[in-house]
């Protein structure tokens, strides 16, 4: 997974003030907790020391995503007096939490954008009501076909869909319209280079989908995955976030993006050769600190105790701060583990792979794939 979308967070200096916050509104009353929630964590950021233009500057966009039904959340950093970042979290935060620190407090939200897979999922229904007929504008009686789809990234798609469109179209004239919709949701799929396709129907809905998915190209029909579900009813459900989010989650939880899995599999055969270059801290850092490294493995899970210390340019970083006196640095300042690892990761054009529960087991949590091959400082094998 690239990590451009951290840009903003590495290009100023701090303090840097973190915000994750619940902002679900899936309440009786969302806008009154989230108000409570945030003053909770303003006074936490207040207490360690931030400036009230910086406060402030977080303050005007928490809870700006109330359009989002559901549970969620949001991700805030600010520093300086000047919003940087604010992102839509598909999950609310397990707790809510406030950081004043010298870096941003990045990894929670980059661990949420995983596996950030490109997708379409398709929900497809037919059903019976008064319906425009789409060649004449007017409104007839009779059965229907309905499809909805949403492009975008999972899992962030849930919460910031790049492109959704929808079809209710008279079920005799399907026939005549599938060539069309089918084109135009295969367009869609390649525009966004869809990994993933998830085609959710009715049970007996296999003749209308058969229309559609008969006319894609077998590129297309490899990466489809149909979802039987008898809920799929009526408009309102297949038109629904909910509908697309669970199916979906269902198809893709557990798996990489391609990119990644490719990489995934490059860790393990160099891991097989090399395990003391390839995982733990100590591993990671001297990959990062000779700009060896590319890509960052993670498990989601890892809870890094250490400590690490940065100097001023990128590659700096050291597992003490005697180590960065080798690099020259004439300033070094210690920081958390995993927020000093994903600040050089950002910074010397490392991308991160966070790795699917219980599916690769890494020293400390921590892997490093390497850029170039080097000569092993475990040995040969």
């Amino acid at each position: 997974m690239k990590l451009a979308f951290l840009g903003p967070l590495f290009g100023a200096s701090g303090p840097w003030a973190s915000v994750y916050l619940d902002t679900s509104r899936d309440t009786d009353d969302p806008d009154r907790a989230i108000d409570l929630r945030w003053r909770h964590q303003r006074d936490a950021l207040l207490a360690q020391g931030a400036d009230h233009a910086t406060v402030s500057a977080l303050a005007v966009a928490v809870g700006t995503d109330q359009a989002l039904p559901g549970r969620h959340g949001q991700a805030l950093f600010a520093a300086q007096g000047h919003l940087a970042l604010v992102e839509e979290l598909p999950e609310p935060p397990v707790r809510d939490t406030a950081r004043l620190d010298a870096l941003p407090d990045a990894a929670p939200l980059a661990v949420q954008h995983a596996p950030d897979i490109p997708y379409l999922a398709v929900a497809l229904t037919c059903g019976n009501e008064w319906i425009p007929d789409e060649s004449t504008g007017d409104r007839v009686a009779g059965e229907y076909v309905l499809i909805v789809s949403e492009a975008g990234r999972w899992p962030t798609g849930r919460v910031k869909p790049e492109h959704r469109l929808s079809h209710q179209i008279p079920i005799h004239g399907w026939r005549r319209a599938a060539p069309e919709v089918a084109r135009e949701l295969g367009d869609l799929a390649q525009r966004h280079r869809a990994e993933s396709i998830v085609l959710c129907r009715a049970r007996d809905d296999a003749w209308a989908s058969g229309m559609l998915v008969n006319r894609w190209p077998r590129a297309l029909r490899e990466r489809l995955t149909v979802v039987d579900d008898d809920c799929v009813t009526g408009p309102e459900a297949a038109a629904g976030p909910t509908l697309l989010e669970e199916h979906t989650a269902g198809v893709l939880e557990g798996r990489l993006n391609a990119a990644d899995q490719r990489q995934l599999d490059t860790f393990l055969a160099q891991r097989a050769r090399h395990p003391g270059q390839s995982e733990g801290v100590g591993a990671a850092v001297r990959a990062l600190q000779q700009g060896q490294a590319r890509a960052l493995l993670l498990d989601r899970r890892a809870r890094l105790a250490e400590r690490l210390w940065l100097g001023t340019e990128p590659p700096q970083i050291a597992l003490s701060a005697s180590d960065l006196e080798t690099f020259g640095a004439s300033a070094v300042q210690e920081e958390p583990a995993v927020a000093a690892l994903l600040y050089a990761a950002v910074r010397t054009g490392a991308e991160l792979i966070v790795l699917p529960p219980d599916r690769v087991e890494v020293t400390d949590g921590v892997g490093v794939l390497l850029r170039y091959r080097t000569v092993p400082a475990d040995g040969p094998r």
